[in-house]
């Protein structure tokens, strides 16, 4: 992929944290010029040594309104663009593209009363970037993240979803949020057991959340894995609920940039 030098700012790279052998968060500068809306995603490049550079899409964890960007990867054995940025550190060079993408934004929908957040991995990202945005709390009665790894490890970001309802402006709002983590492979703490999928099949995970996957009232918005994303839309196929497009609108909205 190339990009032409106008579409683009450099900026420096302000913070990398590991958070477990294959997983870590990354923080840049923000170009003041930079707008995004919660949920979309941006396009880093990380200079080769050859002078190439290599390019990757990464939804923005940070709210619209931080003064800085974060984002959220996974560590890609031998990969391209993450073997390059581990070589990386604080104050050393990350190009941003100067346009945000993607379409996994509340103004998918035109109403509803529940929001379902259904995440794997990484794919959470997105997720928490709404959830810092004043809109999500406003529009909606209830809020159900659903956040699904493998080991309990791999649950990033705990401190974050729990300071949420501390902050003064989520306050009288705070009571809507269910955030439930899922594990895959063996236990965790407060945590479900099983893919989404299976969850949903077994009544489990509406049980949990106290509340009903109808296409009246629920909204989805699924990210993560691309099989986990086509089983649960076949799923809630089933129950009637449907792609939301800009020509007809629906129940469910996808963000796809694997």
């Amino acid at each position: 992929m190339t990009v032409s030098a106008e579409k683009f700012t450099a900026q420096n790279l302000l913070d990398v944290q590991p958070l477990t052998p294959s997983l870590f968060t990354l923080r840049t500068t923000r170009d003041t010029g930079f707008r995004f809306r919660a949920g979309q995603f941006a396009r880093l490049g990380v200079t080769k040594a050859d002078g190439s550079t290599v390019w990757r899409a990464y939804s923005m964890v940070s709210s619209p309104f931080d003064e800085f960007l974060e984002f959220f990867s996974i560590v890609v054995p031998g990969g391209e663009f993450t073997s390059e940025l581990s070589r990386l550190q604080v104050g050393d060079t990350v190009l941003v593209e100067r346009q945000a993408f993607g379409y996994l934004t509340l103004d998918r929908f035109v109403d509803g009363r529940d929001l379902w957040l259904l995440s794997t991995g990484t794919g959470v990202a997105p997720f928490l970037s709404i959830l810092q945005d004043f809109e999500v709390w406003e529009r909606f009665e209830r809020i159900i993240l659903v956040y699904s790894v493998r080991e309990a490890r791999e649950l990033a970001y705990q401190s974050l979803i729990a300071e949420l309802s501390t902050r003064d402006y989520l306050a009288e709002h705070a009571h809507k949020l269910r955030f439930i983590p899922t594990v895959t492979r063996g236990q965790g703490p407060g945590a479900l057991h099983g893919r989404i999928t299976t969850l949903i099949e077994s009544g489990e995970l509406e049980r949990e959340a106290g509340v009903k996957l109808t296409p009246e009232h629920s909204r989805v918005m699924l990210c993560g894995n691309p099989q986990m994303i086509d089983d649960t839309r076949a799923l809630l196929k089933k129950r009637h609920m449907s792609l939301s497009l800009t020509r007809r609108p629906g129940q469910v909205a996808v963000e796809n940039y694997w």
